[in-house]
């Protein structure tokens, strides 16, 4: 085997080594921007809405997903250029991570959706009380006069 051949296969193996090491920290810190199970249980807040939005901000997976992303982006990379020998593990890591962080985005979109929701129902409920109360204080004068 010739001098260059030699260097280029030590080069490519080198290569897929970094490439793997690149997949394996991505993961581990999308797995890290992922929200810790107590943090999503434990809010502390005054009210409702406090409550919604603190839980809104502990579900927001945007780090995690850019580091997916690059997890994906390298582990694609290396296994069109046959670069791992075996990549088995770092194919059923990315779809564990993904398929956490696809329960996240998800809860954090319905959250948001009530957090956004529950200020207006306040505001209904708040409105209607008045008109209630209003509608008594009449009815409580026209029995008053007669």
């Amino acid at each position: 085997m010739s001098q260059a051949t030699l260097d280029d296969d030590e080069l490519f193996e080198d290569a897929a080594s970094e490439m793997r090491a690149d997949v394996e920290a991505s993961l581990e810190q999308a797995r890290a921007q992922l929200p810790a199970a107590d943090d999503v249980w434990d809010v502390e807040a005054d009210n409702t809405l406090g409550v919604l939005n603190g839980v809104k901000s502990v579900l927001d997976g945007e780090g995690a997903a850019e580091h997916l992303r690059d997890a994906k982006k390298w582990y694609t990379m290396g296994e069109r250029a046959d670069a791992f020998e075996d990549a088995d593990d770092l194919a059923e890591e990315i779809e564990t991570v993904e398929a956490v962080l696809e329960d996240v985005e998800e809860a954090h979109e319905q959250v948001s959706d009530l957090a956004s929701t529950v200020p207006q129902l306040r505001g209904a409920l708040e409105d209607f009380e008045a008109e209630s109360a209003d509608a008594d204080t009449d009815a409580d004068a026209e029995e008053a006069e007669a």
